[in-house]
């Protein structure tokens, strides 16, 4: 089978083919690895590139399927990885220019990884200390595959890149405040942030420890479901980890029974761009046809959650790098540095009113999951904007749209630490990737992917493949 002809398939469909013998992982390693090379020079998707290795693991698992030892679904799929995550003899460096470390043990993501025969590929480009809005990029300016033009998303930039490029055949990112779901929509993929204590984070570079959590990044719900079902569970290094078992995924034919709630707050004309709104609606119909019920639901701190996550998130990272802050502040970029040093200075009393409000906005959430199963809302409200070689925050209007305004939308799930999965639902009159959000129960993701995997059984977004040149 010729790799030029199954590179770009989603990595369940490529698991099957090197169980069944008709793929070898050393062929889809050199495969992803010529892509790269010929690709990533305009993306930047990748910080380290992890080729010997990961040729190594690829004709080790080679010999173990061929001779009938199969770890699981994962065996002999090449994976990359946040650059936030630590992998054993490999740098990381966060994306900044101040921390660049080899780590001596893997991280509980990555040694569950390679347990379950996956292969590391590489680690990958990322916002700066995975903050979000980075103009200045240590190691290359992240480009969109669909227009290299404009953004891909962040902060988990690189996952979302490589795996719409397909330069590997699934990613793990990060997500505090949007940063698997923010390039997963952007970049017209699947991507997942499960609920908080599902993934141990030993080994994940902190942003902020009450939000933070690791998911997978694919080109379908099934690649996700397949994923975190061998990272999630309790780890022993991480106290918050849940016991509960991984999620099981098990597909259903049709969505009768399944109520879907439509956010009002997050679909009015005030907040969601045209570009948006069509897809958007044209989801909620496929998911009608398929037999979900639609209704409308309100959650009123909505419009504001994402002043309340950034005004908790950012303290708490301003915390984390007070030192470096002190002593290398040159070396940030120079949006990260005036954000991380304006937020150091918010007083205790809002910092706790922000966390009263943080309560309030997961009991909006719980008690509206009484009465669906589903949350329904854009990812993101508009397409990707143009690469930009300045914040564009010159107004207090500019930082309220950008900061708060904008991500409102993903943060009441990072806040409640609830599971939300974008899923890419169509694409504007320009060809650009437009993601919706489903949002649901503590731990029951199975209902995401069940409610996901239907409507991508009955649609063809996720199939669809960016124009690239190189």
């Amino acid at each position: 089978m010729a790799i030029a002809d199954v590179i770009t398939r989603p990595a369940a469909e490529l698991s099957r083919l090197l169980h069944d013998g008709q793929l070898s992982p050393v062929e889809l390693v050199q495969g992803y690895l010529e892509r790269i090379e010929r690709f990533d020079g305009v993306l930047h998707s990748y910080i380290t590139i992890c080729a010997d290795e990961a040729l190594a693991a690829a004709r080790v698992a080679e010999a173990e399927l061929a001779a009938g030892g199969s770890l699981g679904p994962l065996h002999g799929l090449p994976i990359a990885l946040k650059d936030q995550l630590h992998a054993k003899g490999v740098r990381t460096t966060a994306g900044s220019k101040i921390l660049d470390v080899v780590a001596d043990e893997d991280s509980t993501v990555v040694a569950r990884l390679k347990e379950a025969g996956a292969i590391i590929l590489g680690k990958l480009n990322m916002s700066e200390f995975a903050l979000g809005g980075s103009v200045q990029h240590a190691f290359g300016t992240p480009r969109n595959p669909w227009d290299n033009e404009r953004q891909p998303g962040g902060s988990s930039s690189g996952s979302g890149i490589a795996v719409s490029a397909s330069l590997c055949a699934a990613a793990i990112g990060e997500d505090t405040g949007g940063s698997i779901r923010s390039p997963s929509a952007w970049c017209g993929i699947t991507g997942i942030r499960p609920t908080w204590g599902r993934v141990s984070r030993y080994g994940l570079l902190p942003s902020a420890w009450s939000m933070d959590t690791a998911g997978p990044m694919a080109k379908t719900v099934e690649d996700c479901s397949m994923i975190l079902k061998v990272i999630a569970g309790h780890d022993a290094n991480d106290q918050y980890t849940s016991k509960r078992p991984s999620p099981e995924f098990s597909p259903i034919e049709d969505l009768r029974g399944v109520r879907v709630g439509v956010i009002r707050e997050s679909v009015t004309a005030d907040v969601l761009d045209t570009e948006v709104k069509g897809p958007l609606d044209e989801a909620l119909r496929d998911l009608e046809k398929a037999g979900a019920s639609i209704e409308e639901v309100s959650v009123p701190l909505h419009p504001v959650a994402g002043l309340i996550s950034n005004a908790i998130a950012d303290a708490e990272s301003a915390f984390l790098h007070r030192e470096w802050l002190r002593t290398r502040p040159e070396d940030y970029d120079f949006a990260n540095r005036r954000r991380l040093l304006a937020t150091s200075l918010i007083p205790a009393g809002l910092y706790q009113k922000a966390q009263r409000f943080r309560v309030l906005m997961r009991r909006q959430l719980m008690a509206t999951l009484e009465d669906v199963d589903i949350l329904f809302s854009p990812t993101q409200a508009v397409p990707p904007g143009k690469i930009r070689e300045d914040t564009g925050l010159t107004t207090k209007e500019a930082v309220v749209s950008q900061f708060f305004g904008s991500r409102s939308h993903r943060s009441p799930f990072n806040l409640s630490g609830l599971p939300a999965m974008s899923v890419p639902c169509g694409f504007t009159s320009g060809g650009l990737p437009v993601g919706m959000q489903l949002a649901g129960r503590p731990f029951d993701e199975a209902m995401l992917f069940q409610v996901g995997h239907a409507y991508q059984q009955r649609t063809d977004w996720h199939e669809r493949r960016p124009p690239l040149e190189g």
